[in-house]
């Protein structure tokens, strides 16, 4: 926006109301449009407050809940309470808003080290205006890369490399960040669904010897899930099982 143009539209919006309540404009009216134009010159040519800058932050921003998902164990957290709560035979409890913060807390717990470091080594020096953006973006990944490097299986990370077409690398630096995201989450989701199915086989043979005790009986109109949710919640209960689920999948991270 020109200076001429900018300095019009602040004279006009101070205008209207004197000219709808037919009163003469004050002196005081230009001063202020002014000082308000000198504020928005001062803010244009500032640091750190250019629209480019506003854009990459708000940009970024939309990407967090992306890299939630796709660079952190949550996903792991979540489908793994999921198939907890289907195999106990529960509907709506745990509410979805109570897994997913749980799952949330847990992510940042074993995410920790990791954020700090990002938080050290990119996101302080960027906003003391020490370093550009695109320093920022490749001190924030290393870390990010790192942890999961340390957690992802060389078949994923092959299969990741072949599906882009990528040619074998020297090192693993020169392994390009998606491949490696690519190859976390398809080791997180095996991951989720193994410790799904161990966590489902207890409560499955509960089913079972629950419903074939009902057909011995012959009460055949009964429902087996009746019977059987007391008795699951029973031995969840008694193991401890939501410590034991807990460490177990937070222990399996490096």
């Amino acid at each position: 926006m020109s200076p001429v143009l900018r300095r019009f539209l602040l004279s006009a919006l101070l205008l209207v109301p004197a000219v709808a309540f037919g009163q003469d404009v004050e002196p005081e009216l230009l001063s202020v449009a002014d000082g308000i134009e000198t504020a928005m010159s001062a803010a244009e040519g500032g640091e750190g407050t250019s629209p480019l800058q506003l854009i990459i932050a708000l940009t970024t921003l939309s990407f967090i809940p992306a890299a939630l998902l796709a660079m952190t164990p949550f996903t792991r957290f979540i489908i793994v309470f999921a198939l907890l709560r289907q195999a106990l035979g529960l509907q709506q409890s745990p509410p979805n808003q109570v897994l997913v913060g749980l799952a949330l807390m847990l992510t940042l717990l074993v995410m920790r080290p990791t954020l700090s470091a990002v938080q050290a080594d990119a996101v302080d020096p960027y906003m003391a205006g020490e370093i550009t953006t695109i320093e920022a973006y490749d001190a924030g990944i290393e870390p990010m890369r790192m942890f999961m490097l340390h957690n992802v299986d060389r078949s994923d990370l092959e299969a990741s490399m072949r599906i882009a077409r990528i040619s074998r690398p020297q090192t693993l630096d020169d392994v390009p960040t998606s491949a490696i995201v690519t190859a976390f989450m398809l080791g997180e989701l095996r991951r989720a669904f193994i410790i799904g199915i161990k966590v489902y086989i207890p409560f499955l043979v509960v089913d079972i010897v629950v419903a074939s005790v009902l057909l011995g009986m012959g009460m055949m109109m009964l429902p087996p899930v009746v019977i059987s949710l007391p008795f699951k919640l029973l031995l969840f209960v008694l193991i401890d099982g939501w410590n034991l689920l807990v460490f177990g999948l937070v222990s399996g991270f490096a």
